[in-house]
């Protein structure tokens, strides 16, 4: 080898809330109340 590679290596996971990129007047917000995911699935 004829010499070193340096790469910035970005983070594997990080914090991100919808609650604050969402804003108030979205759409997804007024329809939230009739769309229940707690029992989808990622299969």
């Amino acid at each position: 080898m004829m010499g070193e590679l340096l790469v910035e290596q970005e983070a594997m996971f990080y914090g991100f809330s919808l609650e604050q990129h969402v804003p108030n007047d979205h759409l997804l917000r007024s329809i939230d109340r009739f769309v229940d995911l707690s029992r989808a699935s990622c299969e």
